[in-house]
């Protein structure tokens, strides 16, 4: 028989939906179950399918810790922004299609438990210095960078939202004044370089001018199938075109970076998401770019690291939200 409280987490990206349990003490993530979003199914499908993988986890923990369903206190949800988090609304989200979708309210109604909503990079953030590689700073810069690039800012102990809870959008600051069009409407913004799709789609560009990758052989000779991580798993087998469009990343990410440190001197700066898989082949050369560009005195104070907590960042970061918002 269980006497612990256990809260929800779930964490909404373009391409999938990730959600897990946690006691409200913190902890491993229990019974951690993904789907795929299929956002061009629309947004009251999506929401269906959030609300099935949170019946599914709820089960799933039960089963292993001999919990009941009274024992689980409410969902801490993370979804891309911008967000009204008072009204638990989806403002726009370029990367699933919605505009004022009342996100929240919506799951608390089908799974009949209390909902919170914040932005996923911000949840993300929270989670490793909840729990993973930011744990005991102060002043800490989150990046996510998978279908689009989040952020997520903690100053001074506390995640800061700005006056309109749009704080954070660290992939639509603008790199590029008259560069790549962004999935958000503007242009030169660093998602649009920097993204997992953005990286395939530079990678494609670059294997115009005919030179010889094993970036086609990869993908049966179907450059529709690239990916970030193909072109990662290029790179450290040696593949010229892919390096460089390797090194070309590190140097966008290094310019969104430096700018962050001279903005907000953090301790720590986490990218988490698919982008930690490049590893020093990326950390190296953005390092170096950050060097070049932000104040000595500001990169000297900040370690810049690989997310900790992998898959499940954004799920320990909404967990830890819902409980910023319903203490214990």
């Amino acid at each position: 028989m269980s006497t612990s409280r256990y809260i929800i987490g779930v964490d909404l990206g373009g391409t999938k939906i990730s959600v897990g349990a946690m006691q409200a003490s913190g902890g491993r993530v229990i019974a951690h179950h993904t789907e795929p979003t299929l956002a061009r199914e629309g947004a009251d499908e999506v929401t269906a399918r959030i609300a099935r993988c949170i019946e599914v986890v709820i089960a799933g923990a039960c089963a292993e810790t001999g919990a009941t369903r009274a024992d689980f206190a409410g969902v801490g949800l993370g979804a891309p922004g911008p967000l009204d988090r008072e009204k638990g609304l989806v403002i726009v989200a370029p990367n699933l299609g919605w505009t004022n979708y009342p996100l929240s309210d919506n799951i608390s109604a089908a799974v009949h438990l209390p909902a919170t909503l914040d932005n996923d990079a911000n949840c993300a953030t929270v989670g490793e210095w909840w729990m993973g590689a930011a744990q005991g700073a102060r002043h800490v810069v989150g990046m996510t960078i998978g279908t689009g690039i989040g952020g997520g800012l903690i100053l001074n102990g506390e995640l800061y939202h700005g006056a309109s809870d749009v704080a954070g959008e660290i992939g639509h600051t603008t790199i590029d004044s008259t560069g790549r069009r962004c999935a958000c409407g503007n242009y030169g913004c660093l998602e649009a370089y920097a993204s997992g799709p953005a990286i395939a789609e530079r990678a494609r560009e670059a294997l115009l001018g005919g030179e010889p990758s094993s970036l086609l052989s990869m993908t049966g000779g179907d450059a529709s199938l690239i990916t970030a991580q193909t072109v990662y798993e290029a790179a450290k087998a040696g593949d010229r075109i892919a390096a460089e469009v390797v090194r070309e990343t590190a140097r966008f990410i290094g310019a969104g970076v430096a700018n962050l440190l001279n903005l907000f001197n953090p301790e720590v700066v986490v990218l988490a998401g698919g982008v930690a898989q490049a590893g020093e082949d990326l950390f190296g050369p953005m390092r170096a770019e950050v060097r070049r560009r932000a104040f000595k005195p500001a990169v000297d104070a900040c370690r810049i690291v690989p997310g900790a907590l992998g898959s499940t960042a954004g799920v320990v970061g909404a967990v830890k939200t819902f409980l910023m918002q319903h203490p214990a």
